[in-house]
C-alpha cells in the first residue's frame, strides 16, 4: 500500500545528500532509484550507497542504449559492488530487433510509451518512493521541480535530490569522488537517451531529434 499525502518537511534548504538521507529514514527499502547512466546517476549512486549500503537502483532497459551507456552501466555495478534491477515493457527485446528505430519515426509517443513509460509503472507499482536525477537547469519544464513531491500519477514520492544543482556541481562531484560516468558526455552529448533520438547537443536540446518533443512521459 503507498503511502496517502501528507506534508513533509520543507527540504529546500537541505543539500542533496540530506534529502537523500530524509528519504532513505522516510521510506528505506520501499524507495527505488532511477538510473539513466547519464552523470547525475553517478552522484546520486555514490551519495546514497554512502548512506544506505542497502538502497535499490533500477534503470529501463530500452533495448536501445548507447554501447557506451552500457559500458557505463557495468561499471558502475562493478565500483560499487550492486546490482541494479531491470525493467523492459512488453516485448521490448522483440520490438527493438524487429522494428529498430521505425517505431520511433512512425509514433515516438508509442515508442517511448512502450519502452520506457510502461516499464516505469511496472517498477513503481510496490514502492513508496522514486529518485531521479531530474535538475531545474536543464529545462523550462523543469524549472520549478521541488526536491520532493507527491507524484499524483503513480501514487507516489518523487525525489529530485539534485534539483538545484547545475552541471559544474555535478562534474565537481565525478572528478572529486572519481565515478565512472557515461563517455559520451565527453563527446558533445549534453543529455543521453536512445540511439535513435539522440544526438550530441548543450543541456537537452539534443534529446528526441527533430521530434519536437522535450519529454518522454517519465516525469
Amino acid at each position: 500500500m503507498t503511502l496517502a499525502p501528507s506534508p513533509l518537511t520543507d527540504l529546500e534548504e537541505l543539500s542533496s545528500a540530506e534529502v537523500l538521507e530524509h528519504a532513505a529514514e522516510r521510506f528505506g527499502q520501499r524507495m527505488y532509484v532511477a538510473c539513466s547512466f547519464q552523470k547525475e546517476s553517478s552522484v546520486l549512486m555514490h551519495q546514497l550507497l554512502e548512506i544506505d549500503p542497502q538502497a535499490r537502483f533500477f534503470t529501463l532497459d530500452t533495448g536501445l542504449f548507447f554501447p557506451e551507456t552500457y559500458e557505463t552501466w557495468a561499471a558502475l555495478e562493478h565500483r560499487f559492488g550492486i546490482e541494479i534491477d531491470v525493467y523492459q515493457g512488453p516485448s521490448v527485446a522483440r520490438q527493438a530487433a524487429l522494428h529498430g528505430d521505425e517505431l520511433w519515426k512512425r509514433n515516438p509517443d508509442a515508442c517511448c510509451g512502450l519502452r520506457k513509460v510502461s516499464p516505469l509503472e511496472e517498477a513503481l507499482a510496490d514502492v513508496d518512493a522514486w529518485v531521479s536525477g531530474l535538475r531545474r537547469d536543464q529545462s523550462p519544464g523543469r524549472s520549478r521541480a521541488p526536491k520532493i513531491d507527491w507524484d499524483d500519477r503513480r501514487g507516489v514520492w518523487k525525489v529530485n535530490p539534485l534539483a538545484d544543482w547545475d552541471d559544474r556541481d555535478v562534474w565537481r562531484y565525478i572528478h572529486r569522488h572519481d565515478l565512472p560516468y557515461n563517455g559520451l558526455h565527453d563527446r558533445g552529448y549534453g543529455s543521453i537517451g536512445c540511439t535513435h533520438c539522440t544526438k550530441p547537443g548543450e543541456g537537452r536540446e539534443g534529446r528526441w531529434a527533430n521530434s519536437g518533443r522535450s519529454e518522454c512521459g517519465l516525469h
